[in-house]
């Protein structure tokens, strides 16, 4: 195919979770019809059975070693010397919190600028929250300009006072550090890090979908994440603490097999559709040294898959109701990650949450090679999607999403990594301020007044 305009940046996304590592690298290039598309031109995967657990790193050295060989095979394929990376991040411990704040410029005349926004969002990232919790992302939903309400786009309006509804996405601080670790014991450096579940919206919704409305159900190894999108805004995030892992337990007890066998049985024969299955088809599944083979009924895998798959359906709608959003998805379901590959999980889905339109995200607009092939089902959308982080954003109002003060994992003082010329330009970055800490107060109340008491600009200061 003829490409008529080349990007010459690469980008190069690194997902680690539960069951696997993978590292992507990736250029946006157009096609004679001057249309992008993305070029992947390395993939690295390495299995992870001891290293990530519900999405948090519990095993430094495994997780390192992972990161290093599916790096290093990356690195093989597409010829580059990788040394910058956007890498996901995911934990049961992620929680989004609703916050608000405000800043008051100098002048009312003059139009609300990008840099205005970018000033609230520095000042969002300093909201008090607890000690062990680390702000991710700040995303905003509606700005306020003056007294006018539900602004969408503030930048080029009059007004004093600049004001937005957020959602600030927190993780807890430690699994944070025990990724920028494994990054930097690579000698790696991280250029973006973000949730699983954001990445993927970028490589398997359409901005229509996002538009009509649309929640994303990423169901990962170790956790389900899901996000939902409204009007081109990111509205509501949630992670469970199940996934594809919590099938493989089900189906190792059920069964009473060793959990690779059942990890096996459920991706070979693995079916949301009892019905698919005569009482009379099994499969042998080999037993200890010197026992006999077990013989395992595939109807009772398909009905272990589909109850578990029935509970994360439910505990989705539950939080589809909680968010607001009920009824309002016109979008409907979009589901991604390893396990919505299993057969019927969409009419699963749809008959707990009564959606009707529900469908299996892949990795769309890809270059079609045979790299591309690889990382072409929902097993991947995390990774393509950190690939996609390098060219477009999950909000076109903010120029960032991660807090632009927070400086990278370091040990000991050390030179930065050297960034070769496909990595993007070197932010100009503040130093960290130091912030004093405010008394604590006791108890749950306490806790929840720390949660939602954003730091807000001063009304009165001008800057």
């Amino acid at each position: 195919m003829t490409m008529t305009g080349m990007d010459e940046k690469i980008v190069v996304g690194l997902d680690i979770g539960s069951t696997k590592v993978c590292a992507v690298a990736g250029r946006l290039i157009r096609n004679n019809k001057e249309q992008e598309t993305l070029e992947v031109l390395g993939v690295g995967e390495t299995n992870l059975t001891d290293g990530v657990a519900k999405g948090s790193v519990v095993n430094v050295n495994n997780t390192v070693n992972a990161i290093r060989r599916a790096v290093a095979e990356a690195s093989n394929q597409s010829n580059l010397n990788i040394h910058l990376v956007n890498v996901s991040f995911s934990g049961s411990h992620v929680t989004s919190v609703k916050s608000s704040g405000s800043i008051t410029r100098s002048s009312s005349g003059d139009e609300v600028q990008t840099e205005d926004i970018d000033h609230l969002l520095s000042d969002m990232y300093r909201t008090s929250i607890p000690a062990d919790k680390e702000i991710i992302h700040v995303l905003p939903m509606d700005f306020v300009v003056d007294n006018e309400t539900n602004v969408n786009q503030p930048v080029g309006r009059n007004g004093v006072k600049l004001g937005a509804d957020f959602q600030l996405i927190t993780a807890q601080a430690n699994a944070a550090r025990n990724i920028r670790k494994c990054i930097m014991r690579n000698n790696l450096a991280q250029d973006t890090m973000m949730l699983s579940a954001l990445a993927s919206g970028l490589a398997v919704l359409t901005d229509e979908e996002k538009y009509a409305g649309v929640a994303l159900v990423d169901i990962g190894g170790g956790t389900t994440e899901m996000a939902i999108y409204y009007r081109n805004v990111l509205r509501h995030v949630a992670v469970f603490p199940w996934a594809g892992n919590s099938l493989t337990s089900d189906i190792q007890a059920g069964c009473k097999i060793l959990p690779n066998q059942a990890e096996q049985l459920k991706k070979k024969f693995g079916s949301a559709n009892p019905a698919e299955y005569n009482l009379n088809e099994v499969v042998a599944v080999p037993g200890l040294s010197n026992r006999k083979p077990k013989d395992v009924l595939l109807k009772n895998v398909a009905v272990i898959i589909e109850d578990r798959l029935r509970e994360i359906a439910a505990l989705v709608q539950a939080e589809i109701i909680r968010s607001g959003y009920e009824g309002k998805l016109l979008g409907g379901l979009v589901l991604t990650g390893g396990t919505a590959l299993i057969p019927g999980v969409e009419q699963i889905f749809g008959r707990v949450t009564g959606v009707e339109e529900v469908r299996v995200g892949f990795p769309e607009h890809l270059e079609p090679n045979g790299r591309a092939d690889l990382v072409g089902d929902p097993a991947y959308a995390t990774a393509v999607g950190l690939v996609w982080a390098g060219y477009k954003t999950i909000d076109n109002r903010i120029s960032f999403i991660s807090d632009p003060n927070r400086s990278s994992y370091s040990e000991e003082p050390a030179p930065a990594p050297v960034r070769q010329s496909y990595a993007p330009p070197v932010s100009r970055e503040k130093p960290v301020e130091k912030v004093e800490k405010e008394p604590e107060e006791g108890g749950l109340l306490g806790w929840l007044r720390k949660v939602t008491r954003p730091i807000r600009g001063s009304e009165t200061d001008t800057y």
